[in-house]
């Protein structure tokens, strides 16, 4: 009886005290690191309020949750809480942190004080160099492509990606994959040219670049191409302007691009254009953002407006009556988030206006906050918020870094012209007149901290000059003086030119002439660089030009008269060391175009790749380019032999191997960018003259030789059919290979059968 009295009394007991014992927290399977991502989405997505959802596909400024100093921000201020509350944001972006620890504490906010504790997504702009005082800046996107180096490329998005994550943001705006077509429009600088098969080797190497091999880690990044889609080719090359073009050629060669950073270069992040497409704005195109992007393509991220596009539905393309219509349009046709669009409250507002109405579905609505928050687990942000806040100043702007810099700005270089061997500048050189403004600029690029500066062309001659060359500079011009002044101005300079040996003159573009929203009704020089080389010219001194530019110029007189010319673009940190080393002959150029030149804005559109109607035959000019595309000369001579087309006939689903000897004949070792074409001689549809297919650096001592080899696969023989539909059709095909699209120097042709 006492055992029996003993054990009720022990489990009354153990009762009593359980109520007493506090639960442990129950930890929901969202913030379980060991789940599917998928799963996760999921779970978070049922426990989030209409209101938390909407609040995920808005971004805010920097400004709105950050003390700036200018451009950069110090430190988190007061109206962080106010504006991310307890229900969370999106994204924040224009913040530019200037350490981890500004970053970690807005994110620490995210996490511990709002009710789901979703972390924030910082994203910033990084086109060649992350955009904040102190980042490593590489040549502009279409200097880099002029280097036809995939492997520099790839190598300066992993340094960007570095700096950015070291810097608390997650996801970068870039790389842009338009086609620029029509130079006259002002953001040509930012494309990789003309080309889509360049394009897409140049867009994937830095897309893989920015993502690194594990987008979780410290130092990579979300890559976001952009402009989506067919945005290179505006209506007399202005910005936002319409675009009329069909599907067959959009898929053919502007779809192409972004394609590929999908399916090879695993793109995260995307950007719907301003413009419209036959009709339809891209923000607003269901067959653009669902049907190709993720239907087609298998795109796992998530699509964010460029700035104002969803307004423009409003206010410029005139599609929609409200900002409730013009938002229930582009969520239910696939975007993800809004930019800028509208103030936050009006965002709220219209939103859920959307929801009431049924122009917006909850269906939709939820695919797009997954979309989101999809992004924000594989980026880690759940599990690893914070960045490590030393992680800074080891990886920021370092020597190593810098080196590739100037690696790319010395292969991205092209020399145009250079009759009777001028450059380099040999032994019998002692006294150079630089001159001309712009051999003083230190502009590193559009879409470069304004505040960052490279290193002056005049500056650079005479650091890697040393005493070995009497330099002197003039400006030769001013733009805000009267027309005596400027008389003098000149005299002084040819004065200079005199008495020195050799004159270089920097000729271009000034800073508010080039870029975003400047786009040019002509390509020409303007009067007074036009004025200064003439005049230079005359007194009959050997002259130079080197181009400073971000975009081909109409330069008929320059490429007719001056016996040598140098395309330089903006190069950004490193960029007057690179020109420098070119002039004097430390460095060999081995530059392309990765853009034709045209003679005048009348052959605008002008583009290598044209189709066989496409003739430019005019009354009044030559129809053929002043400068064509893959053009770019050396100090050394090249020979090829030895075209080998193995096998001589395939399948429609095999591949063909091509080799060519190279031997450079020349006195100097030197690199050569081979370049394949292809041309379907006789198809359904009508195709390009000629295409390219292919592309290989090789570096040769005088003397030397070595074989080039190409394997050209079946998904690069495939035409739109009339059908649309991809195919590979049986017939000749026929290879070139060469120099530049022009200079080619061996042909021969295999069937598909």
């Amino acid at each position: 009886m006492k055992k029996k009295n003993a054990s009720i009394l022990a489990l009354l007991t153990m009762t009593f005290c359980s109520f007493n014992i506090p639960k442990l927290p129950v930890t929901p399977p969202y913030k379980n690191a060991a789940l599917p991502i998928e799963k996760r989405v999921a779970d978070l997505l049922s426990r989030m309020t209409t209101t938390e959802k909407i609040r995920q596909l808005d971004m805010y400024w920097g400004h709105e949750v950050a003390n700036m100093n200018g451009h950069e921000a110090v430190s988190m201020s007061d109206s962080t809480r106010i504006n991310i509350g307890t229900q969370g944001i999106g994204s924040v972006h224009d913040l530019y942190p200037l350490t981890a620890a500004v970053t970690n504490q807005i994110q620490r906010y995210a996490v511990e004080k709002t009710r789901l504790g979703i972390p924030v997504l910082f994203i910033e702009e990084g086109l060649h160099g992350y955009e904040s005082l102190g980042s490593t800046t590489f040549p502009i996107p279409l200097a880099m492509a002029g280097a036809w180096d995939t492997a520099i490329v790839h190598k300066a998005g992993r340094i960007i990606a570095t700096e950015v994550r070291a810097h608390g943001v997650n996801m970068i705006l870039g790389p842009v994959l338009c086609l620029s077509r029509d130079p006259r429009w002002g953001r040509v600088e930012e494309t990789y040219g003309e080309d889509p098969y360049l394009a897409a080797a140049n867009g994937v190497a830095m897309v893989k670049g920015l993502q690194g091999s594990k987008i979780s880690d410290a130092d990579a990044v979300i890559s976001e191409p952009k402009h989506f889609a067919v945005h290179g080719v505006p209506e007399a090359g202005s910005n936002t302007a319409p675009v009329n073009m069909g599907e067959r050629e959009a898929r053919s060669s502007f779809l192409y691009v972004f394609e590929k950073a999908v399916k090879e270069g695993g793109a995260l992040g995307m950007m719907a254009a301003y413009s419209e497409i036959d009709g339809i704005p891209c923000v607003d195109n269901r067959w653009l953002l669902k049907d190709v992007l993720r239907k087609e393509w298998g795109f796992k991220g998530f699509v964010l407006s460029d700035l104002g596009a969803i307004r423009m539905s409003l206010n410029s393309h005139q599609i929609a009556s409200s900002p409730a219509d013009a938002l229930g349009q582009t969520f239910t046709a696939g975007l993800d988030m809004q930019f800028y669009d509208f103030p936050h409250s009006q965002f709220l507002d219209a939103m859920t206006e959307a929801l009431k109405s049924k122009n917006l579905s909850l269906n939709e609505l939820d695919r797009a906050v997954s979309n989101v928050l999809r992004v924000k687990f594989i980026l880690g942000l759940f599990d690893h918020p914070y960045i490590d806040e030393e992680l800074l100043k080891k990886v920021n702007h370092t020597d190593a870094s810098r080196a590739v810099a100037l690696r790319a700005a010395q292969e991205g270089i092209t020399l145009l012209k250079n009759e009777n061997e001028l450059l380099p500048l040999g032994p019998g050189v002692h006294s150079v007149a630089v001159i001309g403004p712009l051999a003083q600029s230190t502009y590193l690029g559009g879409y470069a901290n304004k505040q960052g500066k490279g290193v002056a062309i005049v500056d650079a001659l005479k650091q890697r000059a040393g005493d070995k060359l009497d330099i002197k500079y003039e400006a030769g011009y001013s733009s805000d003086t009267s027309a005596a002044k400027q008389t003098e101005i000149l005299q002084r300079a040819i004065n200079t030119v005199n008495n020195t040996d050799v004159a270089i003159v920097v000729l271009g573009e000034d800073i508010d002439e080039v870029g975003e929203g400047k786009d040019r009704s002509n390509l020409d020089l303007n009067k007074r660089q036009a004025r200064l080389i003439e005049a230079v010219y005359k007194t009959g001194k050997p002259t130079v030009v080197v181009l400073f530019n971000g975009r081909p110029l109409c330069i008929n007189w320059v490429a007719k008269e001056v016996p040598a010319i140098v395309e330089s673009w903006f190069l950004g940190d490193t960029g007057g060391l690179a020109i420098a080393d070119v002039l004097l002959g430390k460095i060999n150029p081995s530059g392309k175009l990765p853009m034709t030149f045209p003679r005048s804005i009348g052959q605008l559109p002008y583009y290598y790749n044209h189709k066989p109607t496409s003739r430019h035959v005019y009354v009044d000019q030559g129809a053929s380019p002043l400068f064509p595309f893959g053009h770019g000369l050396s100090y050394t001579t090249f020979q090829y032999s030895g075209l080998n087309i193995s096998p001589a006939s395939i399948p429609v689903n095999g591949s063909v191997n091509i080799s060519i000897g190279i031997k450079n004949t020349g006195k100097v070792e030197g690199t050569e960018v081979v370049q394949l074409y292809m041309r379907d001689v006789i198809a359904s549809v009508t195709t390009p003259v000629k295409s390219l297919k292919g592309f290989q650096r090789i570096s040769l001592k005088p003397g030397e030789s070595g074989t080039v080899k190409f394997k050209l696969d079946n998904r690069e023989l495939m035409l739109w059919n009339r059908q649309l539909k991809q195919v590979v059709e049986p017939g000749e095909f026929k290879i070139m290979i060469g120099s530049s699209s022009e200079d080619l120097r061996a042909s021969g042709s295999f069937y598909v059968k």
